[in-house]
């Protein structure tokens, strides 16, 4: 049947249970299928909902500048892809596992055996240059510009001082953005501040807990707005 609407709740569903157990959409390498998939997805899937679809889209994302070159039939729409692709190669492969022609089965077009142990060298020396070539190229790190709140005990709490605690916190992949006062009510004001964090060194969780640490100043903190870059 393949994909279906992959703006929706059951299409994403469907595309996270493809995944489960597979690193690409078809095949063991990034392909067409894949870039196909990948467009017809409007935004990065929520992890905690689409597990498998999330760590795919992110992974499919780094072979982004590549997607014009990735073996495969540029043309197939997203829907050709999916549950019924595998079905459809299941039963082209059965009368072959039942003991068909063996011409039917020999994946490398000959029944020699030296043939055979070729071709698999070959298959394996464009692997191994593709992971190097994988491996050599630089990775951009994933980030996020988040916007914090953080609200004080009172209206008598030395808001600069606040600030300053908070712009003290030092870490590999945090960068600290402009600031201002925003009105709470009753005379508090809560201070917004913004961040660009590096997703795989930063954990925003940890981060408002030691914000919080400053217990003589801080009384909570929330994230109002978290844009990936």
């Amino acid at each position: 049947m393949g994909f279906t609407d992959l703006s929706t709740d059951s299409g994403l569903t469907l595309l996270t249970g493809w995944l489960a157990s597979r690193s690409y959409i078809s095949g063991q390498a990034p392909s067409q299928a894949d870039v196909a998939v990948f467009k017809a997805i409007k935004s990065a899937p929520d992890v905690a909902k689409y597990p498998h679809a999330a760590r795919w889209y992110k992974h499919t994302a780094s072979f982004e500048d590549e997607f014009a070159t990735l073996s495969g039939d540029a043309s197939k729409p997203y829907t050709a892809y999916g549950p019924g692709e595998a079905e459809a190669t299941e039963t082209s492969e059965a009368p072959a596992a039942e003991g068909g022609d063996e011409d039917d089965v020999d994946l490398f077009g000959s029944d020699d055996e030296e043939e055979d142990a070729e071709a698999a060298r070959v298959r394996e020396e464009r692997l191994a240059a593709y992971r190097e070539k994988k491996a050599a190229k630089p990775k951009v790190a994933a980030k996020s510009v988040v916007t914090l709140d953080v609200k004080p005990w009172d209206d008598e709490t030395d808001m600069a001082a606040l600030e300053a605690s908070v712009r003290s916190i030092e870490k590999d992949g945090l960068v600290w953005g402009a600031s201002k006062l925003a009105p709470v009510g009753f005379g508090i004001k809560k201070l917004q501040i913004t961040l660009v964090v590096e997703d795989e060194k930063i954990s925003l969780g940890d981060l408002e807990e030691e914000i919080q640490g400053f217990e003589d100043y801080v009384q909570s903190t929330d994230i109002a707005a978290m844009q990936k870059l």
